[in-house]
Order: C-alpha cells, then sequence, then structure tokens
C-alpha cells in the first residue's frame, strides 16, 4: 500500500503559472482520505510552493529547494540542508566574470544583483519578489542559501553552464536543473530523492510505501528513489525510462489519474 505520494509541482501538478486543476484536487483530497500522504517535492523557494500547498486543500509536507527544506505548511521545520558560505562565495564570483543573471536563496528569500527580464519572468510565474542587490551585495546575503540558480536564454547555454559547475563543484555540491534554462546548485547530497527519504522517516513510513511522480531531469533521483515512480506523458523519453508508469500529461491532469490508478488502484 502507498502511504506516502510525493509530487513535483510544475509540468506535473500544475502548469506553470497556472491555477491547479479542480480534477488535480479533487484527487488530492481523495487520497488523503483513504490514508495516503500527498508531499510536495519542488526545486522552488518554500514561500513560493505555499500558496500551492493551501490550494491543494491537504496538510501536505513541502520538500523545497530540489530538498534542501522540509517544512510543513503550517510553517513547522523538519529538515534543513545549506550551502557553505565559501562555496556560495566561489558561485558568485564564477557568475559574475562569466556576466551570468544567478540568483540566490537565503533563509527563503531571493536575491540577485540587478533586475531584467529574466528575474521578472521568474517572479511572475513563481509569484514571488526578489531583491536586486549587486554583486558585492550577494556577498552579504551567503548564511542558510539553501540553492544557487543561473537562468540562461536557451538550452544549449544552460548545459554549458551546468558543466561549469560540474566541474568546478565535482564532490562538493550537487548541480542540477529544474526546467531547460537553468542550471541549479544545492549542498552535497541534497535532491529530491534525498528529501523524499527523510520526509519517509519522518512520517514514519518505509521507502516500498512510497511513490514519486514528475517530469524533469530532477524528478529523477526521487523516481529512483521511491518505492514506485510514475512519470508524466509530457515528459522527456529518458524519464519515461526511469519510471515503473507514465500517465498522461500535465494538460489532461496525468496527477489525478496517478493518483486513482496507480496509488489507490481504482482506475
Amino acid at each position: 500500500m502507498i502511504k506516502l505520494f510525493a509530487t513535483d509541482l510544475d509540468g506535473t501538478l500544475l502548469i506553470s503559472g497556472k491555477p491547479i486543476a479542480k480534477e488535480n484536487i479533487e484527487a488530492a483530497k481523495y487520497a488523503e482520505s483513504k490514508g495516503v500522504t500527498v508531499a510536495i517535492a519542488t526545486g522552488r523557494m518554500y514561500r513560493a510552493a505555499l500558496p500551492i500547498a493551501r490550494e491543494l486543500g491537504v496538510d501536505a509536507p513541502i520538500i523545497t529547494y530540489n530538498g534542501a527544506l522540509i517544512k510543513s505548511a503550517s510553517g513547522k521545520v523538519f529538515y534543513e540542508n545549506y550551502i557553505k558560505e565559501e562555496l556560495a562565495l566561489e558561485a558568485i564570483e564564477i557568475a559574475r566574470e562569466n556576466n551570468w543573471h544567478l540568483q540566490i536563496y537565503s533563509d527563503d528569500e531571493l536575491f540577485y544583483p540587478k533586475e531584467n527580464e529574466l528575474s521578472k519572468t521568474y517572479e511572475s510565474v513563481q509569484a514571488i519578489k526578489g531583491n536586486a542587490v549587486g554583486w558585492e551585495g550577494l556577498k552579504e546575503h551567503t548564511a542558510k542559501i539553501t540553492k544557487i540558480l543561473t537562468i540562461s536564454l536557451d538550452q544549449e547555454e544552460s548545459v554549458r553552464r551546468r558543466k561549469i559547475f560540474e566541474d568546478t563543484f565535482k564532490n562538493r555540491l550537487t548541480v542540477t536543473s529544474s526546467t531547460a534554462i537553468f542550471a541549479e546548485l544545492t549542498n552535497l547530497g541534497v535532491s529530491k530523492a534525498s528529501g523524499l527519504r527523510e520526509l519517509a522517516k519522518i512520517l514514519n513510513v518505509s521507502i516500498e510505501e512510497t511513490m514519486a511522480i514528475g517530469d524533469a531531469d530532477n524528478d529523477l533521483p526521487m523516481l529512483k528513489a521511491a518505492g514506485k515512480s510514475v512519470a508524466m506523458g509530457n515528459a522527456a523519453a529518458h524519464i519515461k525510462e526511469a519510471a515503473d508508469f507514465v500517465t498522461t500529461d500535465c494538460k489532461e491532469h496525468g496527477f489525478a489519474n496517478a493518483i486513482y490508478k496507480f496509488v489507490l488502484g481504482e482506475g
């Protein structure tokens, strides 16, 4: 029996920038009524994910920053894992030298050097507001950093940045991406998979009793770690190949279909 169902947000539970479909809300509430804990697992900030958790209408634990922070909707902190300040300063300097748009997340606040179209688009989608503090200002906000993110204009550039980060921070930080134009850093070993394992321990649920659903590369460790896994219909081929099941795409309420068919076995 599945007792813990962990879901990605963008491209899985909801289409970015849009409300959760009522079909998905109904399915989450139904799963909860059957004794299943529905949890959110996202690369987003806690305060960006919180309104979605409330919209979902269930008491969902929230795995945020790709696993670096686990916090309840009521504000209880279950787990936190921060990037060391010296590593954050090193990442800031790399971005500064290359003139990249960089965002750091310190104590659930967003900071970047200057406002631009990339920051504006990000803030619009996430429904949050960050702080433009300059490159020197970034260095003053290196305590309690959960994630560092660079946004590029195209996928090829994002791949190049990831490679630079991987070569620079090998065995020191985790590098991933939640969209094709993001390159993201978290503390070494931090992922949605580690977040799922931590939450399962907190809830006294075995990993065999967990199921995860997602669509992107940063979901892949979680899909592999869970007892059972579901890929969205809109996921890339390699994500689908790694999952136990494939549901319909996000526009066709793949989240809800997965709950009825794979979590509860009623579909």
